[in-house]
């Protein structure tokens, strides 16, 4: 019996919604139901044609539900249990859920030239695109119908130019953050996220996932690993 901490669940139906939000902008239509995020048709790049919400999910299940004939086919296994290695399936890369109580104070910000806010109009998004793509123009991948949902950009200036941002994601219990990225150091794009996403929300917990480098900026800013995640990317 796998025991899930509450908020690792919160935080996997959180991202399902995003990845769900994601795929509806892009004109394709998710489905949720038996404890899996699914899309049968295949998603946009980076994006997991599937997201398990229990670790009772079936393997078989929830694979019968994708088209792992397409190239970049992909599971988001949310609780790290489940065997898709004879479905054909390889481990993309582990992570860690996070998970920071709203009761926890806001970071002060370390950079202090950086002013941040969310994107107030779809003619920001390929700016913000661009910068999260590491100065390379983004193909589009963010839609403006994102902006007309529970998903907000936010985004740090400097000189009028995006030097650092995140997605803010907010659900029943949580709001997430996912896509955090800075031409500086993570640690300070978390202290602006954090301060924008209390002010936004406030008294909200704040959950994502990290691994590597960027889960110990996380934690230094607050946030403690509540369980892990693995993804699989079809390769048979």
């Amino acid at each position: 019996m796998i025991t899930v901490n509450e908020w690792a669940g919160a935080a996997a139906r959180n991202n399902a919604e995003w990845c769900d939000a994601v795929c509806r902008a892009h004109g394709l239509a998710g489905e949720l139901r038996e404890g899996i995020w699914s899309s049968a048709r295949r998603t946009p790049p980076l994006y997991p044609d599937a997201v398990s919400l229990a670790p009772e999910v079936a393997a078989a299940d929830l694979v019968a539900r994708i088209d792992t004939a397409s190239p970049g086919c992909s599971v988001k296994d949310s609780f790290a249990c489940l065997d898709l290695g004879p479905l054909g399936f390889e481990v993309l890369f582990e992570a860690q859920w996070i998970h920071r109580p709203a009761d926890k104070p806001v970071p002060e910000a370390l950079a202090q030239d950086v002013t941040w806010e969310p994107l107030k109009d779809a003619g920001s998004l390929p700016a913000w695109e661009t910068a999260w793509n590491g100065g390379e123009e983004g193909e589009g991948l963010f839609r403006p119908a994102l902006l007309d949902g529970n998903s907000t950009f936010l985004a740090g200036r400097s000189e009028g130019r995006i030097v650092a941002g995140a997605i803010a994601s907010r659900s029943a219990s949580v709001v997430g953050v996912s896509n955090l990225f800075s031409s500086a150091d993570e640690e300070s794009a978390w202290a602006g996220v954090l301060a924008e996403v209390a002010r936004l929300w406030p008294g909200v917990p704040v959950v994502g996932y990290e691994s590597g480098d960027s889960l110990d900026a996380a934690v230094r800013q607050g946030f403690t690993p509540i369980g892990p995640l693995r993804v699989w990317l079809h390769t048979a």
